[in-house]
């Protein structure tokens, strides 16, 4: 009895190896990597060789040397000097301080809103948790665009006139042009009162720490509210008065026709303020409704049966633990308000995308500017991204 040997050509050999190795996982997901890699530089490529040449076909010169060219323009409302012979790249600082001035303050506004407007939809009082339904029901279901032009046209616009400005406590006006308010003027020695805030929200932070660690040694608590009070506005309070009271104000005054000195917030800013603040505060508050909804209801049962008041168990037990059911999606509201902020432009405020539109219409500097637009919102949303994790990760249960 024989066996038949058999044989097998090269060809064959490299065909079965190459069956093999096309249907490895490793190297199919290698082979399939490289493919996109190679598509996605043609891509760029593509965009980047048409670019070039329409900008060469109507002699447009690309870069960034514009931003050193006179303005030409006014803006309404910034934060530092401006004026119409101020250069493009200023422009864009004001604009950019502007979009960030919205964003921070429509924040902190939203988060305390939403927060209470959550807790009241949970709320044994049946018309606060009625009124807090309708609200959230109300503004998350109506497009900002038309929540802006609300306060815009039907708030603010149909306030008095200047010269029948309604007068606020604080020497404060409010007429159809804005809010005036009387404006600080800092002398010489207002440095000390920076200094002492920052040693006392330093000592604050120290102290709490230290309390902390001795709570959890000795179980001995340390109530560190009153000392971080007494740190943060005392101390400042304390040094103003030592450093000769350096401040005085610009009052503002009404006059025949219009006020005169103090400081306006124009409605422009005051209805995007509100509006962006409302708006994101319906969605903050179904958040901050659904995280307290995820604490088991255990938890304030044995908190009652220890004998603590409601308040308390809401303020102690289940609000710490709803937050960490809270930040995550907390991150998203943020970023879309601070992305919310540059429909400004429908209503005249002078935010980053508002200043940059009438830059790339007067240079034509139509890429260059685009670029910006994104860079600064790709930047606010990673910083902002970069602290919420920070800060859940703060929040979030150290497992043994």
């Amino acid at each position: 009895m024989t066996q038949e040997a058999v044989h097998t050509t090269p060809l064959q050999g490299t065909g079965r190896n190459f069956r093999s190795i096309m249907y490895d996982p490793k190297y199919r997901g290698i082979f399939f990597q490289i493919l996109t890699l190679i598509v996605l530089v043609a891509v760029i490529w593509w965009i980047a060789h048409n670019t070039v040449q329409n900008l060469a076909r109507s002699n447009t010169a690309s870069g960034f040397a514009f931003l050193r060219g006179r303005a030409g323009f006014e803006i309404g409302q910034s934060l530092i000097g401006y004026s119409s012979d101020s250069t493009y790249g200023r422009a864009l600082i004001v604009g950019i301080l502007n979009t960030l001035l919205v964003a921070v303050t429509g924040i902190i506004t939203a988060t305390i809103i939403g927060f209470f407007v959550g807790i009241g939809r949970l709320s044994h009082n049946w018309l606060i948790a009625k009124l807090c339904t309708v609200y959230v029901e109300v503004f998350r279901n109506i497009p900002p665009l038309l929540v802006i032009f609300f306060w815009y046209s039907g708030v603010l616009a149909v306030l008095p006139q200047p010269k029948e400005s309604l007068h606020l406590p604080l020497n404060m006006f409010l007429n159809n042009r804005g809010l005036a308010f009387p404006k600080p003027i800092f002398e010489s020695g207002m440095w000390v009162v920076g200094v002492a805030l920052v040693i006392g929200i330093i000592a604050s932070v120290v102290t709490t720490r230290w309390a902390h660690r001795r709570q959890t040694a000795t179980g001995q608590q340390f109530h560190t509210i009153w000392v971080s009070i007494a740190l943060i506005v005392g101390l400042p309070v304390l040094a103003f008065l030592l450093s000769g009271i350096p401040l005085t104000f610009d009052v503002p005054v009404a006059g025949k026709f219009n006020l005169t000195g103090g400081s306006v917030v124009g409605p422009e800013f005051m209805s995007l303020f509100l509006a962006l603040s409302f708006y994101t505060a319906s969605f903050i508050a179904e958040i901050v409704r659904g995280g307290i909804r995820g604490v088991p209801k255990g938890q304030s049962e044995a908190a009652g049966a220890l004998g603590m008041h409601p308040s308390g168990i809401t303020r102690l037990v289940v609000v710490p633990q709803a937050l960490r059911i809270i930040i995550p999606p907390l991150t998203s509201q943020y970023l879309n308000l601070t992305k919310n902020s540059s429909l400004a432009i429908a209503i005249g405020f002078s935010d980053l995308v508002a200043v940059g539109g009438t830059i790339l219409n007067q240079t034509g500097q139509a890429i260059e500017v685009v670029l910006i637009w994104a860079i600064v919102y790709l930047t606010l949303s990673i910083l902002t991204s970069i602290f919420m994790n920070w800060f859940n990760a703060k929040m979030a249960l150290v497992e043994r």
